[in-house]
């Protein structure tokens, strides 16, 4: 395995970095008065984001995922991986880039598994950065790490699919910019339980959804973004908009979560960087006890362990994104699920530490840690749970052992 960068991600690495000094930091503090302003519509998108992706788009710094097709950067997930992490050090700045999800993974959908019509209508406004989109799986009722539980009924009813159920953590449903819906539910539910669900798409202003509440994390809304428990009420739409046909959401499932899975992960490596950063600046520019902060053994201990830590879940990001290029999900699946578990816990324990050197100041809105924390928080639940993560390494590990055995009773 050679992780070595290509002179074209070197090139484009370089230009973000610049383009994250001279446009995304200077402007993080106008990102969040405009959002905070007094009388300010909370669910409305920030002037300085539709400015900062006019600026990247013109820049050529746009679409950078879509490994393999004309639509998208062409970038492949190794090569993206140091992009989405150095994006990922700013809430806001994978959008700025058309880099953020719930959007990535439902255009690798689109791209992937959608009919031309498909692309056309929703696919190319999504690329273009005009429309954003939500994708709802997770339901409140069902345990849903366990897929083959979710509930929501898609019935078909001559040429159209009649939708009744409930969803929730339905990310970016708020964004006044959501117009697209991917929604996974059960067509067949006397068919085997992997082939019960579909993956329709639905338009955001068709009658009968609605938002019920927007659920916050640790009391932060995400606004302008928002997570949404959303109802599904006799909501009808074409049989045209099914993705692929009935009984291939799963597929589809996997097909967008493997990448969505380490684009999240990337992005922890470049939070838990900054994290890093803010921690030694206070550091070094804090006294304690007639001494720097600094200085004391505890601190040099936290801070070498952070660095070996995100050190560690690089490489491991690394591998994973490689045998994805070179040898496909499936069979990276235990990698996948490796990155998935160890990037949030190692991001999490870096941006604690963060806090711990800022003292009280580190759990206020003053510099951006706690909500660093609450945001990584989720990712231990999104896209799988750690328990569903580590169950398929285990039984990946007890099937090595197995398939030994058996090899051996047969010689």
């Amino acid at each position: 395995m050679d992780f070595e960068y290509n002179e074209r991600t070197q090139y484009t690495l370089t230009r973000i970095r610049e383009f994250m000094d001279e446009h995304i930091y200077p402007n993080e503090e106008s990102y969040f008065r405009q959002l905070e302003a007094p009388g300010t519509d909370r669910w409305q998108v920030p002037t300085v984001i539709e400015e900062l992706k006019e600026k990247a788009r013109k820049a050529g710094l746009w679409n950078l995922f879509l490994p393999g097709s004309e639509r998208g950067g062409g970038f492949t997930n190794l090569e993206y991986a140091p992009m989405c992490e150095a994006m990922g050090r700013v809430s806001f700045a994978p959008e700025v880039f058309n880099c953020s999800a719930p959007d990535t993974g439902n255009m690798e959908v689109l791209e992937r598994y959608g009919s031309e019509a498909q692309k056309k209508r929703w696919l190319e406004p999504l690329l273009a950065g005009e429309i954003r989109s939500a994708f709802a799986m997770t339901e409140p009722d069902v345990a849903s790490s366990d897929a083959t539980n979710i509930r929501t009924e898609i019935r078909r009813e001559g040429d159209e699919y009649v939708i009744n159920g409930r969803k929730w953590w339905t990310s970016g449903i708020l964004d006044p910019r959501c117009k697209l819906i991917i929604l996974m539910g059960r067509t067949n539910p006397e068919a085997p339980s992997h082939v019960q669900q579909s993956q329709v798409l639905v338009d955001r202003d068709t009658p009968g959804i609605t938002v019920e509440r927007n659920l916050s994390v640790f009391g932060y809304d995400d606004a302008p973004h928002g997570h949404g428990e959303v109802r599904f009420e006799n909501v009808r739409v074409p049989t045209s908009n099914i993705i692929l046909g009935e009984g291939r959401g799963f597929e589809i499932a996997q097909g967008r979560l493997g990448p969505g899975r380490i684009h999240h992960c990337m992005r922890a490596i470049g939070v838990a960087e900054r994290a890093l950063e803010m921690m030694c600046k206070r550091l070094l520019t804090r006294e304690a006890f007639g001494k720097k902060i600094a200085d004391h053994s505890v601190w040099e201990e936290r801070v070498a362990n952070a660095r070996i830590e995100i050190e560690c879940a690089r490489l491991l990001t690394l591998k994973a994104a490689y045998m994805m290029d070179t040898v496909g999900n499936k069979v990276a699946r235990a990698e996948i699920a490796m990155i998935k578990v160890k990037a949030p816990i190692m991001a999490l324990q870096v941006i604690d530490d963060a806090i711990q050197a800022h003292g009280g100041a580190g759990v206020t809105t003053d510099f951006g840690l706690a909500a660093a924390y609450a945001a990584v928080r989720t990712l231990r639940l999104a896209d799988g749970p750690d328990e569903v993560h580590r169950r398929t390494i285990a039984r990946l590990e007890y099937r090595k052992v197995q398939t030994r055995s058996e090899k051996k009773a047969a010689e």
